[in-house]
């Protein structure tokens, strides 16, 4: 009698751990990518607000450089893309909790960055310009930024230099907001990508900033979560961005935003 039930309660216990790890890892063998074509969507972080990469066109539908790569991106997988709005500052932490599958909004590379997010190729090369407004004549160089106030978004790369040359940083979520802030005196210069002061200044031909600095910029690439668990979607991004690349897509996006094939390092 004491072996039957020796013998049933291992069979129960047995039973218990089985339920266990079926129920605690439903799907655990399932990768991110395989996760994305269950479900049909791929989730991408986007602010909507930084043209010509990410903004809203006259009719309010969303837009830009990014939009389109990232819908090529889900359609080589398989799947719908869903482009999920929020502020810059958001934007890397939801990657990292899963929140975003991917984030399509000119994220440049940087080995700080590259130490918590997993990075695709580089599908585009940007140039940093660092702008002030129209009478001003005390800056020039990245140096001169020392000991003045620049606008940028929070945690951008834009913020990081600047602060790295010794400018105090008031941080704003737009380049609208960016630009108004030295317009109106309250910032002394900023530091952003070419393509996008470009845009605004064919937007806003009568806007008094100016040029005074430009060189080249970080590649960017789209992050995903640092997980063994993202790399299949990884590799999934970077043959959509070769297929892109090889049949000329790419380039032809790039010149339709900005006006030039930014495609290759300068």
């Amino acid at each position: 009698m004491k072996k039957l039930i020796a013998l049933v309660l291992a069979l129960v216990l047995i039973g218990a751990v089985v339920f266990f790890v079926f129920f605690n890892n439903k799907g655990g063998e399932k990768d991110l990518l395989a996760r994305v074509k269950e479900r049909g969507t791929l989730v991408i972080a986007t602010e909507g607000n930084w043209s010509p990469w990410t903004y809203h066109d006259e009719s309010g539908a969303l837009t830009g450089f990014d939009i389109e790569i990232g819908t090529l991106i889900a359609e080589s997988i398989g799947v719908k893309p869903d482009f999920r709005e929020t502020e810059w500052s958001s934007i890397l932490a939801g990657v990292d909790t899963g929140v975003f599958d991917i984030a399509c909004n000119g994220v440049g590379y940087t080995e700080t960055r590259a130490e918590k997010y997993d990075f695709s190729t580089p599908y585009v090369y940007t140039e940093v310009v660092l702008v002030v407004r129209g009478d001003n004549d005390s800056i020039h160089t990245l140096e001169d930024l020392n000991g003045k106030v620049t606008s940028n978004s929070p945690n951008s790369t834009y913020a990081t230099l600047a602060e790295s040359k010794g400018a105090s940083v008031v941080y704003v979520d737009t380049l609208g907001e960016t630009l108004s802030m030295i317009l109106q005196g309250r910032a002394d210069a900023t530091l952003n990508a070419k393509g996008s002061i470009e845009d605004y200044l064919s937007e806003h031909p009568d806007a008094n900033i100016k040029i005074v600095y430009s060189a080249p910029g970080e590649p960017v690439c789209y992050p995903v979560r640092k997980n063994a668990d993202s790399a299949s979607l990884l590799a999934a991004v970077n043959a959509a961005l070769e297929k892109a690349r090889q049949d000329g897509t790419l380039a032809a996006l790039s010149t339709k935003y900005f006006g030039a094939d930014l495609t290759h390092p300068m």
